[in-house]
């Protein structure tokens, strides 16, 4: 028999889920609360509670040739760095061109989700939705969980002395929309994520003053990378990922602080984050130094304590008559409809193999999809992470036993904070995290191989950008247009950005992308045995 799959919310997890469902023959049904496909992306001029929340003017961090479904690309003529509404335009597409919608129950709530009576012989599930006051409960073979984490704001005000004193406004970067209503206003934003960074940078046009208050600081990155090329398609290569995995680790540190502070000084800033050898996520922000010395935009350490008007900094300085404070302090992840025990299954931590499967389940028949961050784009890594789920719960893959997913489990997470720090848990080396899933399903290219069958395809898969076309090239699902979707990728990047035609596009060298830090690491591990 078919086996029927619950999918939880039909945003791009969610639509990469319907979609390798089908790709596997199973019956898929998805749940969604909104009443739009997108999720994140669909914007909203008001925050809704139970769902994520976007302001009006967010862009893509992500470029298009690294954002993009493996076998849909983004037209010619979108900009690399799109506004909400230009991805969402592309979600729509995807979702309309590989007809999902006829598996979308729109305006539905699940309300709950638990083990059938006989869970440990057939792994089904009882969900229980809800639509126009009506509920309905159904049995299902699978239940794949894509509702996101972007969506319980995380808003510490117990860990601010005489925070409920303060008179002003107080709310968390989730609630805002656009900056009209401040203009003229003194405003706090506390965080220096990306949040935090786009609101502070976006109010200090129209404010009277913003400050921005860190605890631990932050590398600030441009859309912008060297040569003018979009800072994915030259940071985020195999051969990066191979040198800054297997150098020594004082030169890959002192490597990638050299990258990070390529465009200006952190330490002159305020910016600079505490331990700049972690690899945590940095904040991608075309304005904020420019706001900075211009004087619109103020760093200060982590804010002590407030009054009723004014906070008081860990420096003893002091921002007075402030009018607003925004709290840019991430998000709690959540699964309401879910006992807690099934994935937060230990110190109430998220405990999922591979970022997707509960490990103490009878039976492999729940996924988390979308569950992980990394320097990679969202859209491709849950079309992957969904492709192996489906086909562990069809069957097609097995998991390892309990004990091995636990150890492995330990073994990342050790790994995770040391390379990342203990705030960021869920974050991931993308490119080492897409082969191991991709291998788990033969979908990992064989660079060796390609060098030897088709070097010109080799090279820039190896040093050019890890694009998603790479995990369609081969295995189930592969896509016969990924090839030339992957030589032609810098067309598509180039083209709308040459509209005034001066000469013929300059594609960037492969060669020198990786020639330059090779030889300084060359140099580098030669001046270190001289030296000790």
């Amino acid at each position: 028999m078919v086996k029927k799959v619950a999918i939880i919310g039909a945003g791009i997890s969610g639509l990469a889920s319907i979609r390798s469902c089908l790709e596997e023959g199973l019956e898929p049904t998805c749940f969604e609360k909104g009443e739009d496909v997108g999720g994140l992306w669909k914007f909203s001029d008001h925050a809704e509670e139970g769902r994520a929340s976007i302001y009006r003017s967010v862009f893509t961090n992500s470029s298009k040739e690294m954002t993009c479904f493996p076998d849909f690309p983004f037209p010619d003529d979108f900009p690399n760095f799109m506004h909400n509404s230009k991805l969402q335009e592309y979600i729509t597409a995807f979702a309309k061109e590989k007809n999902l919608l006829r598996y979308i129950q729109l305006k539905t709530l699940v309300s709950s989700v638990n083990k059938c009576p006989d869970f440990s012989v057939t792994g089904q599930w009882d969900v229980i939705t809800e639509k126009d006051g009506k509920k309905e409960s159904a049995v299902f073979d699978a239940v794949m969980i894509c509702s996101g984490h972007h969506v319980y704001p995380n808003l510490p005000k117990e860990s601010f002395q005489g925070l409920q004193l303060f008179k002003g406004k107080c709310f968390h970067s989730w609630d805002y929309k656009e900056p009209g209503i401040f203009k003229g206003k003194r405003v706090l934003v506390i965080g220096l994520g990306n949040s935090g960074c786009d609101i502070a940078s976006e109010l200090s046009h129209t404010a009277e003053q913003v400050i921005v208050s860190s605890r631990s600081g932050s590398w600030v990155m441009s859309r912008v990378w060297h040569g003018g090329y979009p800072w994915d398609m030259m940071f985020i290569t195999r051969f990066e990922t191979f040198l800054s995995n297997n150098l020594p680790t004082v030169i890959s540190d002192w490597w990638y602080v050299k990258q990070m502070n390529a465009r200006f000084k952190h330490e002159n800033y305020g910016l600079m984050p505490l331990n700049g050898t972690l690899r945590k996520e940095p904040v991608f922000n075309d304005e904020l130094p420019a706001r900075i010395l211009c004087g619109t935009v103020t760093v200060k350490p982590n804010v002590k304590e407030f009054t009723e008007t004014s906070a008081i900094f860990e420096d003893g300085t002091v921002f007075e008559a402030i009018d607003c404070v925004i709290f840019a302090t991430g998000y709690s992840y959540a699964y309401p409809f879910l006992d807690d025990s099934i994935i937060k299954s230990r110190d109430n931590e998220v405990t999922l193999f591979k970022g997707i499967f509960p490990p103490s389940l009878e039976k492999p028949t729940m996924a988390v999809i979308g569950l992980v961050q990394s320097l990679g784009a969202v859209i491709p890594t849950t079309d992957l992470q969904s492709r192996w789920a489906v086909r562990v719960i069809k069957g097609t893959c097995t998991l390892p036993s309990v004990k091995d997913m636990m150890n492995d489990i330990d073994e990342k997470m050790g790994k995770k904070l040391k390379w990342f720090g203990k705030s960021n848990t869920i974050q991931t080396d993308y490119i080492v995290y897409m082969d191991e899933l991709a291998s788990f399903i033969g979908a990992k290219p064989n660079i060796p191989w390609l060098f030897l069958t088709d070097p010109k395809l080799a090279l820039e898969v190896y040093f050019g950008p890890c694009s998603s076309y790479q995990f369609r090239l081969v295995g189930p699902g592969k896509w016969p247009g990924a090839r030339n979707a992957i030589l032609t990728q810098w067309d598509r990047t180039l083209k709308p950005t040459t509209t005034r035609i001066v000469g013929s596009p300059l594609k960037p060298c492969l060669f020198c992308s990786w020639f330059r830090p090779i030889l300084i690491s060359v140099l580098s591990i030669a001046a270190f045995l001289v030296l000790f």
